[in-house]
């Protein structure tokens, strides 16, 4: 059989991390004198670093002030992140195992930075599930766009048509589907609508990743 892959979006699909990247991006644009609300945070979701900056700064800032501030954040996300740990969503754990004694290959396809993506695969002990990750630094262009999740496909030695990505955000979603992929929308929690998730392109909405496991996934391929 040919072989077909699982690529996953790391926050919010395999963690929740929403807190934490809240609060460091709300501190990161309190020292720019910028209030960061909930609405800028959801605007957000799924975009790289260079893109959010100066979505909520302006396009006025220099490559080399986006990258300091860019990483002055994801300095206070790790900081935060060590100190209170990093846990797995339900379900998360046991669908890894399954998509992998189903035949699956396995990659993250992030818009994280990769210290962030080494973070959490230390902090969760899921390396043994993957053939590789994909962030921030191995792409030019965030989500929707699917660059980052063609770039998975590609370094499994998988085509595109025969991934699922496993996402929580309608960038994701849009993303897997301009791809040309099938796609799971995890709504654990719950920054989407089902509607929007539906008219992103989703092929399967869930609520919880406990819904699932290796034979549904590949299901949604027809295999």
């Amino acid at each position: 059989m040919l072989p077909w892959a699982v690529l996953w979006d790391m926050d919010g699909t395999l963690v929740d991390t929403a807190e934490l990247h809240f609060s460091a991006w709300r501190e990161c644009c309190a020292r720019q004198g910028r209030d960061f609300t909930e609405a800028d945070f959801q605007a957000t979701f799924g975009r790289r670093n260079p893109e959010i900056l100066r979505f909520l700064l302006g396009d006025h800032l220099t490559d080399q002030e986006v990258a300091s501030l860019g990483e002055a954040k994801e300095q206070l996300y790790r900081a935060e992140a060590r100190k209170t740990g990093i846990e797995l969503l339900p379900g998360a754990r046991n669908l890894l195992t399954s998509a992998r004694e189903h035949g699956a290959f396995q990659a993250i396809g992030s818009s994280a930075p990769r210290a962030n993506l080494d973070l959490i695969l230390e902090l969760t002990d899921i390396g043994q599930y993957l053939g590789t990750t994909v962030g921030m630094e191995d792409t030019s262009r965030g989500k929707p766009d699917p660059e980052v999740f063609l770039i998975g496909a590609q370094r499994l030695g998988v085509n595109p048509s025969r991934c699922v990505v496993m996402e929580d955000a309608v960038a994701g979603i849009q993303a897997a589907s301009a791809g040309g992929m099938r796609s799971v929308a995890i709504r654990h929690v719950g920054h989407h609508p089902v509607e929007a998730l539906q008219m992103a392109g989703a092929t399967l909405v869930v609520e919880c990743l406990s819904e699932l496991n290796g034979p549904i996934l590949a299901g949604l391929l027809n295999l």
